[in-house]
């Protein structure tokens, strides 16, 4: 039986050559992106900022309810297509989504680490993303073996596509699937698939191809339910993400623990965050997370 570790954990960002977190506070946060500059929303950042020059290249100025919504305000031209970033091996294009991302989740990177050191000396290690959105994730552990990447949205899939070829990895063997992701997991149950890893990084709502309802708080139990069938004591880990939602670290490691209390391992919680740049850089929070390691 797994055993449930009570004490929250942190997993802290560092930024790279292609990233960093200059500064946040007053509910937004000024990021570097490569060669440009933006300043995006977070409420969680309840304290003043460092620094008062916070030029950058646009805003993304959030609606009036906190449900989403807003749009990008630009004060300098920035490439049409995007532009090009890199995170160790894995090359992808960044842009300004309307969505207020620009193109993936750079306090994943720890998370990366984590799991490609859970799957090295697994040959052939068999992963699943779900939500994979713009598949960095996933041409980063592609290098342990194959990777299953499932996402609902044909745009995020094309472009994850994009970053393998730009990446030099359309040799690695990756499935690319536009589904449903809890519809293709409830079929990979039927099937008596496997898989050594599985990610999850569902969105507090979301629609599937065919028009499928996601809702957090409802569908994610039945979600994780059959994720914990393509586990087995073989198995390295199971590793939940959630943005954006009043709900506890405690509460999503307590799901996992009741999905798979018949696996050994470990399970912990705790927040996702990144560390500002230079001295005395503060953490400013993300995400919660629950994982499960053999």
């Amino acid at each position: 039986m797994a055993d449930l570790d009570l004490q929250p954990k942190l997993i802290v960002g560092e930024g790279w050559a292609d990233f960093a977190l200059l500064d946040s506070g007053h509910g937004r946060k000024l990021e570097q992106y490569g060669p440009h500059r933006f300043v995006r929303p977070e409420p969680q950042a309840m304290w003043t900022p460092r620094n008062s020059d916070w030029r950058a290249d646009a805003e993304f100025v959030p609606g009036s309810d906190e449900d989403g919504g807003g749009r990008w305000q630009f004060d300098r031209p920035l490439p049409r297509e995007g532009w090009e970033l890199g995170w160790n091996d894995v090359r992808f294009t960044a842009s300004c989504t309307p969505f207020r991302h620009l193109g993936f989740f750079p306090d994943m990177a720890p998370v990366w680490d984590w799991m490609g050191e859970r799957l090295a000396g697994k040959p052939d290690a068999q992963t699943l993303n779900l939500f994979g959105y713009t598949g960095v994730g996933t041409l980063a552990l592609s290098e342990y073996g194959p990777v299953t990447h499932v996402d609902a949205s044909k745009k995020s899939v094309a472009q994850a596509r994009a970053n393998a070829q730009l990446s030099g990895m359309t040799d690695r063997p990756v499935r690319w699937i536009v589904d449903d992701a809890a519809k293709f997991t409830a079929r990979e149950v039927r099937r008596g698939r496997r898989y050594d890893g599985i990610i999850l990084d569902p969105p507090k709502f979301g629609r599937g191809p065919d028009g499928e309802v996601w809702r957090l708080e409802e569908s994610l139990p039945g979600l994780i339910n059959d994720c914990a069938q393509l586990l087995d004591a073989d198995s390295r880990f199971l590793f939940l993400t959630v943005y954006a939602v009043r709900m506890s670290s405690l509460a999503i490691a307590g799901l996992l623990a009741e999905a798979l209390k018949d696996l050994p391992g470990t399970i912990e919680h705790g927040d996702l965050c990144i560390r500002e740049q230079g001295e005395g850089g503060r953490h400013l929070p993300t995400a919660i997370f629950a994982r499960w390691k053999s």
